[in-house]
């Protein structure tokens, strides 16, 4: 039973006893594994188009620009750039004052090439009363990490990782959100006019519109676009339970329960709120400084010319489906369509009767469009793309990640580790439907693809609740198309060191 403490909670988080219970029910039940047909491939399911179809696709989404559809740049945010940093504050920590493993080495002796150098020198004048390098000579590394880390100099080690100084330029330091800005004009914007929206923590949302008004005027002036730039945070009704071992409620020492953030999945909810057309999807930490920009704008412009043509024919489908004026030659092309350009397929396709045909044929058409842009597979951790199967018993493309997949099953196992390529995150997305009008993004989520993870909070053991993830379970019921694109648009920054690549230089 819960207490009136528990129940106003619940009601504070607009979260039903409903969900509640489901939710504990899904620790004593937990995830079914997904089952799989073959991992995806440019043999099955990834296109690779040549210079000629890019430069096709790339002409139809200027024409769609021009159009003046309502287009945004969608953005996770939210991430804390604290993991970032990790093996810097086990540094601070450790029993030892001098750099002693590699991943420290390569820190301190190549500190003046990361873009924060200048301030990290002025906040150990200000703490220290010498910069950098004076410290460095003494052997006082710990307080140039300090400094870095800390709230008292930089506050890296608090900040979320779209407001730190990722690249430098002649005349200033670009922090992420920045980078993501530029981006958007060159490939999002339609009629002078570009939309962002960021998906921040409440904590640091702030920060994040300070530093938008504070570099917004002058972006708009250099790039000759107008930005409006939006925010918003994962909904309380997102938060999910935790789970002692034995599954019952965790509570925190207060008895209240504990609730915690639901994952990047949470915010299928924030992308259901926009009014858009179309909407690229990015990660925070995935950009790259202007001289190498050029291939993500035209592979963006690929993805998106891909959306919109294969829009073009969804939408003649359905509204050929509406008329009624169809014959048996149409009904076969758009079976044909449904196999070959959305890879959607079922065995007793052709067993169907004429009626149940048509209702299949409308259903799987009539839903959100997303292309998603695939990089060869260079070992780096994460979910790849898959043709899986779903309830309905047919067969779709999907992003899986490895937590979805069964490991005692060795076929499954050989097809997640020998497929050929990577999720990078990189989505172009249609969320409207052929008469115009906005999809209902949350009707889409496959909650069976959730997962359980373990934590610990003041030394007690919890269990969490994940819920699908944004990019897999939570566009599970979405038509999808997968496109190669080259590893030059893939630069995720995931240690402070990855900084030093040349790509981030």
């Amino acid at each position: 039973m819960l207490t009136d403490t528990e129940l106003k909670q619940l009601a504070s988080k607009d979260i039903t006893e409903e969900q509640l219970q489901s939710q504990l029910e899904s620790f004593e039940k937990g995830f079914p594994f997904l089952r799989l047909r073959a991992a995806a491939g440019t043999s099955n399911g990834v296109m690779a188009p040549n210079a000629e179809e890019q430069e096709a696709y790339v002409n139809i989404w200027n024409r769609y620009k021009q159009e003046g559809h309502h287009i945004t740049k969608f953005v996770p945010a939210s991430g804390a750039a604290s993991r970032m940093f990790k093996a810097i504050f086990e540094f601070v920590d450790a029993d030892y004052d001098v750099p002693t493993t590699d991943f420290e080495k390569t820190f301190f002796e190549k500190i003046e090439k990361f873009a924060f150098y200048p301030a990290l020198d002025d906040a150990c004048n200000v703490l220290e009363g010498m910069g950098v390098q004076a410290l460095i000579e003494t052997g006082n590394y710990k307080a140039v990490a300090s400094a870095m880390l800390s709230e008292e100099g930089l506050s890296y080690g608090q900040l979320p990782k779209g407001l730190l100084q990722f690249h430098a330029y002649e005349d200033c330091a670009r922090t992420p959100l920045e980078e993501h800005l530029v981006e958007a004009a060159l490939y999002a914007s339609s009629q002078g006019e570009a939309e962002v929206h960021f998906t921040v923590s409440t904590e640091h949302r702030e920060l994040f519109e300070k530093l938008v008004n504070e570099k917004l005027p002058d972006y708009e002036k250099q790039l000759g676009v107008h930005f409006n730039v939006s925010f918003s945070e994962q909904k309380p009704s997102t938060d999910t339970v935790a789970a002692n071992m034995d599954n019952t409620p965790f509570r925190n020492e207060d008895g209240t329960l504990l609730f915690r953030p639901g994952g990047h999945g949470a915010l299928i909810q924030n992308l259901n709120d926009l009014e858009s057309d179309v909407v690229f999807i990015k990660n925070i930490d995935n950009v790259v400084p202007d001289r190498l920009k050029g291939d993500t704008t035209q592979w963006k412009q690929v993805l998106a010319g891909v959306l919109v043509d294969t829009q073009l024919q969804v939408f003649g489908y359905l509204r050929l489906l509406d008329s009624g004026d169809y014959n048996h030659d149409d009904i076969e092309n758009m079976i044909r369509f449904l196999r070959h350009t959305l890879c959607i397929d079922r065995e007793d396709i052709k067993e169907m009767e004429d009626a149940e045909l048509v209702c299949f044929l409308r259903e799987k058409l009539n839903r959100p469009i997303r292309v998603c842009g695939v990089v060869k597979n260079v070992g780096e951790p994460g979910g790849g793309p898959f043709l899986a199967y779903n309830p309905d018993g047919s067969v779709s493309l999907q992003i899986l990640e490895s937590s979805q997949i069964d490991t005692n099953n060795p076929e499954y196992v050989r097809m997640f580790t020998e497929g050929t390529h990577f999720n990078p995150v990189d989505l172009v997305c249609g969320i409207r439907d052929y008469q115009g009008n906005k999809f209902n993004l949350p009707r889409y989520v496959d909650p069976a693809t959730g997962f359980i993870s373990h934590k610990s909070k003041s030394g007690r053991e919890l269990k969490a609740l994940e819920l699908p993830g944004l990019w897999n379970g939570a566009m599970s019921d979405w038509n999808t198309l997968m496109v190669e694109v080259p590893l030059s648009t893939f630069n995720p920054v995931k240690t402070v060191n990855d900084l030093l690549r040349e790509q981030h230089q």
